[in-house]
């Protein structure tokens, strides 16, 4: 028995002055990139979870209309994003012209399941550890069925199966993903991350995510690892004993988190010898309007606004680059978000920047709000889920202001010159705080 794992990769934008203009630009592919580059943690955990008897196959497809002869298999396993849907809907009726029955989860089935089922054999929502098993038995005996739920189970990350990471080509990857705790407290209306999948924030045991680490290095003699965490550093206890547990592992990684992991000096000092070289934090918005009711149970951004700056030049200073991550086109925005957020920029001393436009991603609070609202554009057109395309009307301008936005804040913000200084300011600020440091203990 044969079961190919396929991952359907490759985010592009539809928007064509961003094909023709904006995707050129330095930084504003480079994020892109690198998640087009990233194996599917997913198919790789759930391989780890498939008898040994059971012949395993992991597959990358960017365009399904160039690709010739499909992976052969008794049973074609799919993951996508919510932008490859379609590509992935395309793929399955291929598949079952062929007499191939078909599978697929992850976030985009578990946002629209009937959509799903619509195009596959089965689609599993929920967290796929719980009912992958059952699935794989179900199909050798001819039984497989149309939906596998957890019916309300949650699954406990300490019976984590080692992923699959044997199956990658270690060539065709920048960096490789782990897991070290599932799900985010702060649940923002236009998140579609894994807090849709597992709604209860929960970590990984220390001595697992080693365990992974280990065998990723075993593989790969100098890998660069992402932790694919919805927030990391929640937890703080769980943070230090793994970063205590990272620093004899000689590893560097890059992480996302939120802003408060700027008010702990200590943790920290040891992301920094544990071998983080940058977090991505979700700023939103410079402007506290915008920031208001974002997440659905507190205010936790709009209450930080103030002191974001602070923050940055905090965690920087140790050395750990921020990656700030803006979304334009929220409620609270008008067309002077776009320089609102070129000077805090500016200002802030960000090493990096992202920018994005708000989507209403299925299955999360924003897009049953804008549905309601009669805000969304077209309602299913997933392959408009890609960060940079606007699939909804704005609140306070007109797409076409929000388009024209992103492009030219992307033009004044990529610039060499502008990358060249903030990654220079960066040194800097980190020399300083090195400097000082030496100086107190001479002191």
């Amino acid at each position: 028995m044969r079961i190919a794992l396929i991952a359907m990769s490759g985010v592009r934008a539809h928007n064509q002055e961003l094909l023709e203009v904006g995707l050129t630009l330095p930084g504003f592919v480079e994020r892109s990139k690198v998640i087009a580059s990233l194996p599917s943690l997913s198919l790789l955990t759930i391989a780890g979870l498939t008898p040994q008897d059971v012949e395993v196959t992991y597959h990358e497809i960017a365009d399904i209309d160039v690709v010739g002869e499909l992976p052969q298999c008794d049973l074609a396993a799919v993951s996508t994003f919510t932008a490859q849907a379609k590509e992935a809907y395309k793929l399955a009726a291929r598949y079952r012209a062929l007499g191939v029955p078909t599978v697929i989860g992850g976030l985009h089935a578990n946002a629209v399941p009937d959509d799903c089922a619509r195009h596959f054999d089965a689609v599993v929502t929920g967290e796929g550890e719980l009912t992958w098993r059952r699935l794989v038995a179900d199909f050798r005996s001819g039984q497989m069925a149309r939906v596998y739920s957890p019916n309300g189970r949650t699954f406990d990350l300490a019976d984590a199966p080692m992923p699959r990471f044997d199956l990658l080509d270690v060539q065709r990857y920048n960096r490789i993903t782990l897991q070290t705790q599932r799900g985010c407290p702060w649940r923002c209306d236009f998140c579609a991350a894994s807090i849709r999948i597992a709604p209860k924030y929960k970590v990984k045991p220390v001595a697992k995510v080693i365990a992974e680490i280990r065998e990723i290095k075993r593989i790969w003699r100098k890998p660069f690892i992402e932790f694919a965490d919805d927030n990391s550093f929640v937890n703080k206890a769980h943070s230090k004993e793994l970063m205590h547990a990272l620093i004899p592992e000689r590893i560097r990684w890059f992480t996302e988190s939120d802003i408060a992991v700027a008010d702990d000096d200590e943790l920290l000092t040891l992301m920094r010898q544990a071998g983080c070289a940058q977090i991505l934090v979700g700023l939103e918005s410079p402007n506290a309007a915008a920031l208001d009711r974002v997440e659905q149970q507190k205010n936790f951004k709009r209450d930080r606004l103030e002191h974001y700056k602070e923050a940055i030049a905090r965690i920087q200073s140790h050395g750990i680059s921020v990656n700030g991550c803006f979304v334009l086109g929220l409620d609270g925005d008008t067309t002077a978000i776009f320089d609102d957020v070129f000077r805090f920029v500016e200002e802030s001393g960000l090493t990096e920047v992202q920018i994005t436009v708000m989507t209403a991603f299925p299955g999360t609070p924003l897009y049953a709000r804008l549905r309601g609202e009669g805000r969304l554009i077209e309602p299913e057109a997933w392959e408009k889920c890609t960060l940079f395309d606007v699939n909804l009307t704005p609140k306070q301008m007109s797409v076409t202001e929000l388009e024209a936005g992103l492009v030219d804040l992307a033009k004044r913000l990529y610039t060499e010159e502008r990358k060249k200084a903030r990654a220079a300011a960066f040194r800097e600020q980190h020399r300083r705080y090195l400097g000082s440091r030496t100086s107190g203990r001479a002191a």
